[in-house]
């Protein structure tokens, strides 16, 4: 196994690491819209969240060597489900391969983040 960290998304906020490959199958941990640059969420929006969300995935994606294209699974929670359409119009663009996915309504989510997502992918080579 080898732990993945970057810079350029947020740092594990617990005992966890951002991601771990595992032979070629990257997992990673939840990511909230914690912009890496401040250390803490400045997006209101459902809209900007999940964007912010996204980039601190393709970063951890990066750092691990592959890309959106090759995520194959999704988990999503929604602090509110009532963000579930305009959630899914920011997430449609980034995740254009459309792996397969959960999205579930919770209570609360860290440091009051209105969605986080984790992910599954492939890492070739």
């Amino acid at each position: 196994m080898k732990v993945i960290h970057t810079n350029d998304a947020p740092a594990a906020v617990g005992p966890y690491s951002q991601a771990v490959l595992a032979g070629n199958t990257l997992y990673m941990s939840g990511q909230i819209a914690i912009d890496p640059a401040v250390g803490k969420i400045v997006a209101t929006t459902i809209e900007d969240q999940a964007e912010q969300c996204c980039k601190n995935i393709e970063a951890v994606l990066k750092a691990a060597g592959t890309d959106m294209n090759h995520v194959v699974k999704t988990t999503c929670f929604l602090a509110d489900i009532a963000d579930f359409k305009a959630f899914n119009e920011v997430y449609a663009k980034h995740f254009v391969s459309k792996p397969a996915r959960s999205c579930v309504a919770v209570k609360d989510l860290p440091a009051g983040a209105r969605c986080e997502v984790e992910a599954l992918a492939v890492v070739e080579g």
